[in-house]
């Protein structure tokens, strides 16, 4: 079906994304899967083709493109989570670009755009995930630098990362915990800055999630993001974004599972006849195309929402709940069809099936989106 969204543009470049997919990250997936980590030299490639931080403007190295090339990006490469490019341009990207001051901008975003820096962000604490106001971290001012102590878990890129942007405490006294956070630019290499250990986790294999730790890690005045205190709000105001592209990788997703489940069902043969000639199944497909169609239209309508800059904070954790429930949903009765052959890890609907389940967990529960949800809407 064809999708009012996109232009003529939007789908050449798709092509383009698809091409370098094919060559660079399908053939060497699996590779990365048992290796527990992709390569520093799969985000170089991407940068030379234009494929990392597409709207960033010109004269910070970027294309100036519209969001609709970060869809583009993120639905290709959606049946391979581990390679974090997403993460990376539309997650860590944008808090640079809205925040940060223009030297920052200039020093941080072109490498960002050739994949000489990759970004991260850590916010999440070993007692601190969905409840941010409680992280311990602290920076605490010394003349023209700001002194970090604490640690950080669950990190995205954590060993990857050149910079990482970290949420911290400056203010212990602050009347609300919220107003008492900041966000600070840190270098690899800055003294202090551990790479603690990278986390063995269930899926997502090939991309590297870490423990990171600051002991009396010195960073310099400049590299405060933004301005002392607003750290809360400025992740608070970031988050339509992530959940939204949280929203967009599940729906491409349902079509990428579903696409696999049919050939298969097509192929295989049962008591003389191909399982998509039994009932149960084929209804059960039906449905779940169904499901699939309606999450595109809403997503797709979301997206057109944030590209006008519209308010749209509910619905995202609508989206963001409803497709990565879904989609878990999806992948398990999608793996009922294969039988063993679901289980064995040649097939990759065994992949996705472990790959999914972290969808209802990062960037917001699925309780927090409803908490969130129900705050918003008349009850």
């Amino acid at each position: 079906m064809k999708r009012r969204l996109f232009k003529e543009e939007h789908e050449i470049f798709r092509g383009q994304v698809r091409k370098f997919v094919e060559k660079e990250i399908t053939p060497n997936y699996e590779k990365w899967e048992k290796d527990g980590i992709c390569p520093r030299e799969i985000y170089p490639k991407a940068g030379a083709q234009g494929f990392l931080c597409p709207w960033v403007p010109e004269e910070y190295g970027g294309s100036g493109a519209d969001f609709l090339y970060s869809v583009v990006i993120l639905e290709e490469l959606a049946g391979y989570p581990g390679v974090m490019y997403i993460l990376h341009s539309d997650v860590c990207a944008p808090y640079i670009y809205t925040y940060g001051t223009e030297a920052q901008k200039k020093k941080f975003l072109p490498g960002a755009c050739t994949g000489e820096n990759i970004l991260a962000v850590a916010m999440t604490e070993p007692f601190a995930g969905s409840d941010l106001q409680a992280i311990k971290t602290t920076a605490v001012k010394k003349g023209d630098r700001f002194v970090l102590n604490g640690s950080k878990t669950f990190i995205s890129n954590g060993i990857l990362n050149n910079t990482v942007i970290v949420a911290a405490k400056t203010d212990l006294k602050a009347e609300k915990a919220s107003q008492g956070m900041s966000l600070f630019l840190v270098e690899d290499g800055t003294k202090g800055y551990i790479k603690a250990r990278k986390l063995e986790k269930i899926g997502y294999h090939s991309q590297d999630t870490a423990e990171l730790a600051f002991e009396d890690c010195e960073i310099p005045e400049e590299n405060l993001l933004g301005e002392v205190g607003k750290g809360f709000m400025y992740l608070m105001e970031k988050l339509q974004q992530e959940r939204l592209v949280c929203a967009i990788g599940s729906v491409a997703g349902m079509f990428g599972v579903l696409e696999i489940t049919k050939k298969y069902i097509n192929e295989r043969v049962a008591f003389g006849r191909p399982l998509s000639k039994f009932q149960h199944i084929r209804f059960k497909m039906a449905e779940m195309y169904t499901q699939a169609e309606l999450a595109r239209a809403f997503v797709d309508r979301l997206i057109e929402e944030h590209i006008n800059k519209q308010d749209v904070v509910t619905e995202t954790c609508m989206a963001k709940y409803w497709t990565t429930e879904t989609l878990k949903d999806m992948v398990d009765d999608c793996l009922q069809f294969f039988g063993g052959y679901g289980y064995m890890e040649e097939y990759p609907i065994a992949r996705m099936y472990r790959d999914v389940r972290v969808g209802t967990i990062y960037a917001g529960t699925t309780e927090i989106m409803k908490e969130i949800i129900s705050r918003r809407i008349p009850i």
